[in-house]
C-alpha cells in the first residue's frame, strides 16, 4: 500500500521545521527536485513527522518521497496525479537577498489534484459535480504530470542563476516579501490567483519591481482562501458563489463582497481583466486538449521585433521562426492589429497601451483541438517596473533551444539588474535630421527631405510620409497655446524661416537666426540653435529674436518641462534651465547685432544668460538628434535605429 502524506504548509523558511500528516510510518527521502540531490534520508513516524530544515540548505523547491518509488509517467492532465507518497514544498530564504524570486503555483497544482472525481476537484471545469472548496490537506497535491514548471527549474539551477523561492501562496500578502527582490518569474502553469496575490503583484511592478511570465493561462481563475490559507475556494460561477450577493452576508457568515467572487478575471462581477497584471489573456488565447496535445509540438512562434533588447544575440530577424514545441498547451494573447506589417495591440481588451509585440503565432486551427486564438509574446512597462510574458505554459521545457535559451537569460540578465534605464529599440533603422512630439505622434525630417510621422510608443512601428519639410532643420512643439502662439509642430530652416505645419503644409511663422539647426520651446519661449553655436530666444508674442549666449555646441535642440537640453556633434547630451533676459533693459536694449553676446564674468557677477550655463546630463547619446518628451529621450540619426530611455 502507498503512504498517503501531505504537508502542512507549502512552503517554509531556513533554519524553521515543516509538519507532515502520515497515515503511517515509513522511510522518507527528501531530494532538492531541480537537480534530484538528496538531502536527507530517514524515518518518518505517524501521524504527525516534523523536517528540521538546517538552514544552510538552499532556496529551493524539495520532494519529500514516504516509502518506495511509484511509477509516475508524463501523461495527459488528470490521468496520473502526483503520487500520494510524494510532497512537494518550498524552502524560502529566511533573509531574502537573491535579486530574482521564482513563485511556484501550488494553487493550480491543488486545483488538478484528483481531478475528475466528483466533488474532490475544481475539475472537470464543466463537470456539475466539480469541488467549489479543496484543501491543502491531502496528499496528491504536486506538481501536473506533464511538469510543465520542471524544465525552467532545471535549467535555472544549471546557469547558476541566485534565485530565491516561494509558494505562490507566500504572494496572497506578499508585498513585503517581493519588495526584497528585484524581479518575480511565474513559471509554467499559473491559472488560480487569489486578489491578494494579484494587488501585491500590481503593486510590486508599479513600485519597480520587474516580473517575468514564462507561463501561459495565468491569472485565469480568482480564488478565495479560508481555513488559514488551507482551503482553497473557487466556485466559478458567480451564481453559486454567496460572495457574488449585492449586498449583506453570505451564507458561512462572511460578509460580501462582489469583488472577491470566484470567477474568471475579466468576467462580472469581478471585471478586472487580467491584461493589467499580465498584458495577454487566455481569452484571445489558444489551448491544444486530452488527445491533441502533440499538436503543440508543431508550432513555432514568427519574430515580429527582432531588434528588441529581448532577442539580442539570437541571430534572428523579423519573420524568423523559433522556439518550435514551447507553444502549448495553453497560450496567452493580447488584441493587436497589423499597422503596415507591424502588430500594435489596441487596449480594447486591457492591454496596457506600453504593451511592445515581440512575436506571435496564429493558431486558430486549434479550434478542433480545443481552442483556437494567438499566441503574444511581448513586454510592457507600469508605473516604475517592466513586465514580460512569453505566453505559453510550456516554455520552460524549451529551453534546450538555444533561441529560447538566450530569450531567458536577456530577460532575467534585464530585469534583474540594478541599472533600470536603457536605451532601447523603438524604430526602424533610418536616416533622420530632427525630431519633436506633438500629442502621440512622434514627427520626423529625414536625411533625403521628408516629413515623417508614427505613433510614440515602444512598438517597432514604421514611419509614414506626412509630406515635403520643406528645408525644416530643427522641430519643436509648445506645450500649450500662448500670447498668440497656437499649439503646432514648429520648424526652422538654416535659411531663417520659423515655420508652422498645418493640415500637412509647412505655413510662415516668421523669421528664424540664421544657420539655426535647432529648435526647442520652454518657458513659453522658442529657442534656436545656430551652427555657429549661439543659442537664440524669442518670447511668445513679440516676434522679436535676442541671443542668449552659447548653445552648448548643439546640433539638435530640445526643451521639456521648463528645460533645455543641447547635443553636440559627439553625443554628449547637456541641460539647463532657460537663461533670463538680461538686467538692466529691456529684452530689445540686449539684443545683439549679428550674434550671440560674449559670456565670461559677466555672469558671475550675475548678469544671467550671458555664460554657456550647460551642465552635463548623460551618456553618450546613440545618435545625432534627439528630443524630450514626458519623461523620456528620444533619439537617432543618420544609419542607426530609433530609441528611447526614460530621462
Amino acid at each position: 500500500m502507498i503512504v498517503r502524506a501531505y504537508a502542512t504548509a507549502t512552503s517554509c523558511p531556513q533554519g524553521a521545521s515543516l509538519g507532515f500528516v502520515l497515515d503511517r510510518g515509513a522511510p522518507v527521502v527528501v531530494t532538492d527536485a531541480t537537480d534530484d540531490r538528496v538531502v536527507f534520508e530517514g524515518i518518518a513516524s505517524a501521524p504527525r513527522w516534523e523536517l528540521d530544515i538546517p538552514a544552510d540548505w538552499r532556496s529551493s523547491l524539495y520532494r519529500a518521497r514516504f516509502g518506495p518509488e511509484v511509477p509516475w509517467p508524463r501523461t495527459l492532465p488528470g490521468n496520473a496525479p502526483c503520487p500520494d507518497n510524494e510532497v512537494y514544498f518550498v524552502v524560502r530564504q529566511a533573509v531574502p537577498s537573491s535579486p530574482v524570486l521564482l513563485s511556484v503555483p501550488f494553487t493550480t497544482w491543488q486545483a488538478y489534484n484528483r481531478a475528475g472525481e466528483p466533488g474532490q476537484s475544481i475539475y472537470w471545469t464543466e463537470s456539475a459535480t466539480r469541488a467549489a472548496r479543496v484543501t491543502f490537506d491531502r496528499p496528491g497535491g504536486g506538481p501536473s504530470p506533464e511538469r510543465w514548471e520542471e524544465g525552467l527549474t532545471r535549467w535555472l539551477r544549471r546557469t547558476g542563476y541566485d534565485v530565491a523561492w516561494c509558494s505562490n501562496l507566500d504572494l496572497h500578502d506578499g508585498l513585503d516579501l517581493l519588495s526584497q527582490h528585484r524581479m518575480l518569474i511565474v513559471n509554467g502553469h499559473d491559472e488560480y490567483w487569489s486578489m491578494g496575490m494579484r494587488d501585491a503583484v500590481e503593486e510590486f511592478v508599479r513600485r519597480g519591481g520587474n516580473v517575468a511570465f514564462f507561463s501561459g493561462n495565468t491569472c485565469w481563475w480568482q480564488i478565495r482562501f479560508e481555513d488559514g490559507g488551507r482551503t482553497m475556494v473557487c466556485y466559478r460561477d458567480a451564481v453559486s458563489d454567496p460572495m457574488a450577493a449585492s449586498a449583506g452576508t453570505a451564507s458561512d457568515g462572511a460578509a460580501v463582497d462582489p469583488r472577491l467572487t470566484t470567477v474568471e478575471w475579466s468576467a462580472a462581477p469581478v471585471n478586472r481583466p487580467e491584461n493589467t497584471l499580465t498584458g495577454v489573456s487566455f481569452r484571445a488565447g489558444a489551448g491544444a486538449w486530452g488527445p491533441y496535445m502533440p499538436r503543440m509540438l508543431e508550432e513555432s512562434y514568427s519574430t515580429r521585433f527582432a531588434a528588441h533588447w529581448v532577442f539580442e544575440g539570437t541571430g534572428l530577424t523579423d519573420g524568423d521562426k523559433f522556439g518550435q514545441g514551447c507553444l502549448g498547451y495553453e497560450t496567452d494573447a493580447a488584441e493587436f492589429t497589423e499597422v503596415a506589417g507591424v502588430p500594435r495591440v489596441t487596449g480594447r481588451d486591457g492591454t496596457p497601451s506600453s504593451f511592445v509585440v515581440l512575436a506571435t503565432a496564429d493558431l486558430r486551427h486549434w479550434n478542433s483541438y480545443g481552442q483556437g486564438g494567438m499566441a503574444t509574446m511581448g513586454v510592457f512597462t507600469s508605473g516604475l517596473g517592466t513586465v514580460f510574458t512569453a505566453a505559453t505554459v510550456n516554455w520552460g521545457n524549451g529551453m534546450d533551444d538555444p533561441v529560447v535559451d538566450r530569450i531567458t537569460r536577456n530577460v532575467i540578465d534585464r530585469l534583474s539588474s540594478a541599472d533600470g534605464r536603457h536605451w532601447d529599440v523603438i524604430g526602424p533603422t533610418s536616416d533622420l535630421l530632427a525630431l519633436a512630439v506633438l500629442g502621440r505622434t512622434l514627427y520626423a525630417v529625414s536625411a533625403d527631405g521628408m516629413l515623417l510621422a508614427r505613433e510614440l510608443c515602444g512598438q517597432n512601428l514604421p514611419w509614414q510620409p506626412v509630406g515635403p519639410a520643406d528645408g525644416v532643420r530643427g522641430l519643436a512643439v509648445p506645450r500649450e497655446a500662448a500670447n498668440g502662439v497656437p499649439l503646432g509642430l514648429y520648424g526652422v530652416t538654416p535659411e531663417g524661416r520659423l515655420l508652422r505645419l498645418e493640415e500637412s503644409r509647412w505655413r510662415e511663422a516668421g523669421p528664424a537666426p540664421e544657420s539655426a539647426i535647432g529648435l526647442a520651446v520652454a518657458d513659453c519661449t522658442f529657442w534656436a540653435a545656430t551652427s555657429s553655436g549661439e543659442l537664440w530666444r524669442q518670447v511668445f508674442g513679440t516676434g522679436t529674436w535676442e541671443p542668449a549666449g552659447s548653445s552648448g555646441g548643439a546640433v539638435a535642440l530640445g526643451g521639456m518641462n521648463g528645460r533645455l537640453f543641447a547635443l553636440d556633434s559627439d553625443g554628449r547630451l547637456s541641460t539647463r534651465l532657460p537663461p533670463a533676459p538680461f538686467e538692466g533693459g529691456t529684452a530689445e536694449e540686449g539684443t545683439a547685432e549679428g550674434g550671440a553676446a560674449e559670456g565670461g564674468a559677466d555672469e558671475e557677477a550675475g548678469i544671467v544668460g550671458v555664460g554657456t550655463g550647460w551642465e552635463p546630463h548623460a551618456d553618450v547619446v546613440p545618435g545625432s538628434t534627439c528630443t524630450a518628451h514626458s519623461g523620456l529621450f528620444i533619439a537617432a540619426g543618420r544609419g542607426v535605429p530609433l530609441r528611447w530611455r526614460p530621462i
